[in-house]
């Protein structure tokens, strides 16, 4: 079951966003505000303990993506590509294969979480209490526990999430516990890359 509407989401709180010129903004709800003219992702500034995101978009899982992810990595359990041999299971069809959904939910929570991240510190107490079947639309819901400042590097700060991925039907289908080392806004790893040209428009 989705949380109740009373948590803090990004829908329903605006939080700080950061400029390229290291200015903030203050992004609008969508009851009638403006929405911010740059994101860049959150830095390590940005997060709060207790912060909630919900992934703006989801994302179905097709059986292209089910074959080709399981054959790619050489997963031959045939729960995840037999379907005779699925239909005698206790689920009674194809599943999806489990590492789909780690990659697929940890993919939808990045826009949110880790968009700016050095790199992932650890996952741990990965859940799976509902199966995945082809067809299924799934979401990323994050919520922030932790956070700190780095004790080796001034340029990053360390934040502890926990992500769960909800489908069309309301369940949740995975539960895990994330630590990521993000940086932090102005550190010349962050500097916009953006290739500014000289040229005029022509159209």
């Amino acid at each position: 079951m989705l949380p109740p509407a009373a948590r803090t989401t990004t829908l329903d709180r605006p939080s700080r966003l950061p400029l390229i010129d290291g200015s903030e903004t203050t992004p609008q709800t969508p009851h009638g505000q403006a929405a911010p003219k740059l994101w860049r992702g959150r830095f390590y500034e940005d997060f709060e303990i207790g912060d909630v995101f919900r992934s703006r978009i989801g994302r179905t899982i097709t059986e292209t993506d089910n074959t080709w992810i399981t054959c790619a990595t050489v997963s031959f359990n045939q729960i995840h590509f037999n379907d005779p041999y699925a239909e005698r299971s206790r689920f009674g069809r194809t599943l999806v294969y489990s590492a789909i959904t780690v990659g697929l939910i940890g993919g939808l929570s990045v826009a949110d979480t880790s968009e700016n991240a050095a790199a992932n510190l650890g996952w741990t107490d990965v859940k799976l209490p509902k199966p995945v079947f082809v067809g299924d639309t799934l979401w990323a819901e994050s919520e922030v526990l932790d956070k700190r400042e780095s004790r080796s590097n001034p340029s990053v700060g360390i934040v502890a999430i926990r992500t769960r991925g909800i489908n069309q039907r309301r369940e949740v289908v995975i539960e895990y516990k994330r630590t990521f080392m993000v940086f932090k806004r102005g550190t010349p790893e962050v500097v916009d890359t953006f290739p500014a040209t000289e040229d005029e428009w022509t159209v």
